[in-house]
C-alpha cells in the first residue's frame, strides 16, 4: 500500500511578501506586486518593470558572510526553507536525518553571479574572477545550501526544468515520500533573474509584456494580454509521510495525493497550440490521486499572461477534465507576483495550500478584457470565501515539459 504524504510545513518570499503571512494577506487583498525594476539600471532594457522582492537586505536573515558564498537565488531558498520548516515544528535532532532530503528547483540559477564575474573577468582577467564564482553560480546550489543549512542527509537534488521546475520537485518529493525512500521532503524552487541579461534574453525572443504599466501588464486570460512579467522569490514546502507526521502531533495543512507529468516534444519555447501535452499532465495527476474530474474545486493555473500559454491552457483544463471544466474556479496568481520561472510552482504550490486550509479561492486580478477563447471561470478581481476540498497547480515550461501538483483536504 502506498504511503500517504501531508503537508507541515510551507514558506515563502516573493514581491508580495517576504513570508507567508504577508503572501497570503496580499493574495486575499489582491495586491500587484510588479513594479519599477530597481535591481540594476533599467535604462538597459527596454522593459522597465518587474516582480521584484522589495525591501529586501539579506543580512535580516542570514549570516553576512555565509550570504555573500550565495546568488540572490540561494538566499530566497534558504530564507524560505527556514520558515517552512521553522512552521513544520521539526528538528534534526529528533529526526532520522538520512530519510530528510530536498527536491528544489530553478530555472536559470546564479545569472546575476554570471554576469557580475563576467563583467569583473573582462576587467582583470578570467583567472580573477571569485572563487565562490562556481558554487554561487550553478543552479543545483540552493538545494545544496538548504540541505546543508538544515541539515538533511537524505536525497537532495535539482530538476531544472524550466518553469515548470518547482512542481516537478515537488513532485518528485511526494513520489519519494510515498513509495518510502524519504520519510520528509523540502521542496520547491528559487529563482532571481532579474537581470539585464535575464531581461534581455526574454525581451529578445518577445516573451515580455513590454507595456510598462503594472496594472495591465501580467494580465493573465485577459484579451489585451501580450507577454508575461519576470518576478522572483522561492516557494517552499515540508513534506512529511503521514504516520510520521501524526506521531510528532503535527500540524496538517492538507494532503498531498497526486502529480502528472507529460512532455509536448513539439517545440523549445512554443506550447502545443491544443493544450494535448499539458492536459495529460493534468489527467495523469488526477489518476495518481483516484480523483474524477469532478472532484476538482480549484486550479491554480500556469496563466503566464501570454497569448500562447493562456488560450492553450484553457483548451488543456477542458480536455483534462471535460464538462467538469466549466464548474471549476480558475485562477493564475502571476498577477500578484509575476512569473516566477522555476521558483513559480513552489510559490503557487504554497498559495494552493492556503486555498485548502482556508477554503478562500485566490483571484485573477487586473483582469478587463474577457477572451472568447478562455471562457472558464477565471475568478476575477475578486476572491472567493469557498470550501477547496481539491486544488491542482499547473506548471508548464519551456522545452515542453509539463507538472500538474494535486492537494486535497485532510481527513483521517
Amino acid at each position: 500500500m502506498k504511503r500517504r504524504v501531508v503537508v507541515t510545513g510551507i514558506g515563502a518570499i516573493n514581491a508580495i511578501g517576504h513570508n507567508v503571512e504577508e503572501t497570503w494577506k496580499s493574495i486575499k487583498d489582491g495586491v500587484c506586486g510588479i513594479g519599477e525594476i530597481t535591481n540594476y539600471d533599467n535604462s538597459l532594457t527596454k522593459v522597465k518593470i518587474a516582480g521584484e522582492v522589495k525591501d529586501f537586505n539579506v543580512a535580516d536573515y542570514l549570516d553576512k558572510k555565509a550570504a555573500r558564498k550565495m546568488d540572490r537565488f540561494t538566499q530566497f531558498g534558504v530564507i524560505a526553507a527556514r520558515e517552512a520548516f521553522k512552521d513544520s515544528g521539526l528538528e534534526i535532532d529528533k529526526i532520522n536525518a538520512d530519510r530528510f532530503g530536498v527536491a528544489v528547483s530553478s530555472g536559470i540559477g546564479g545569472i546575476g553571479t554570471i554576469e557580475k564575474d563576467h563583467s569583473k573577468a573582462l576587467q582583470k582577467g578570467y583567472d580573477r574572477v571569485s572563487p565562490f564564482f562556481v558554487p554561487m553560480a550553478i543552479t543545483n546550489l540552493a538545494a545544496g545550501n538548504i540541505a546543508i543549512d538544515l541539515g538533511a542527509k537524505g536525497m537532495c537534488t535539482c530538476p531544472v526544468t524550466a518553469c515548470a521546475g518547482g512542481t516537478n520537485a515537488i513532485g518528485d518529493a511526494f513520489r519519494n515520500i510515498r513509495d518510502g525512500y524519504q520519510d520528509i521532503m523540502v521542496a520547491g524552487g528559487a529563482e532571481a533573474s532579474i537581470t539585464p541579461l535575464g531581461v534581455g534574453g526574454f525581451t529578445s525572443m518577445k516573451a515580455l509584456c513590454d507595456n510598462n504599466d503594472p496594472a495591465r501588464a501580467s494580465i493573465p486570460f485577459d484579451a489585451d494580454r501580450s507577454g508575461f512579467v519576470m518576478g522572483e522569490g522561492a516557494g517552499i514546502l515540508v513534506l512529511e509521510e503521514l504516520e510520521h507526521a501524526k506521531a510528532r502531533g503535527a500540524h496538517i495543512y492538507c494532503e498531498m495525493v497526486g502529480y502528472g507529468a507529460s512532455c509536448d516534444a513539439y517545440h523549445i519555447t512554443a506550447p502545443l497550440s491544443d493544450g494535448s501535452g499539458g492536459a495529460k499532465a493534468m489527467v495523469n495527476a488526477l489518476e495518481d490521486a483516484g480523483l474524477k474530474p469532478e472532484d476538482v474545486t480549484y486550479i491554480n493555473a500556469h496563466g503566464t499572461s501570454t497569448p500562447l500559454n493562456d488560450k492553450g491552457e484553457t483548451l488543456a483544463i477542458k480536455a483534462a477534465l471535460g464538462e467538469a471544466a466549466k464548474n471549476v474556479a480558475i485562477s493564475s496568481t502571476k498577477g500578484n507576483t509575476g512569473h516566477c520561472l522555476g521558483a513559480a510552482g513552489g510559490i503557487e504550490g504554497v498559495i494552493c495550500v492556503k486555498a485548502v486550509e482556508e477554503g478562500y479561492i485566490p483571484a485573477t486580478i487586473n483582469y478587463q478584457n474577457p477572451d472568447p477563447e478562455c471562457d472558464l471561470d477565471i475568478v476575477p478581481n475578486v476572491g472567493r470565501e469557498q470550501e477547496v476540498n481539491v486544488a491542482m497547480s499547473n506548471s508548464l515550461g519551456f522545452g515542453g515539459h509539463n507538472a500538474t501538483i494535486v492537494f486535497k483536504k485532510y481527513g483521517e
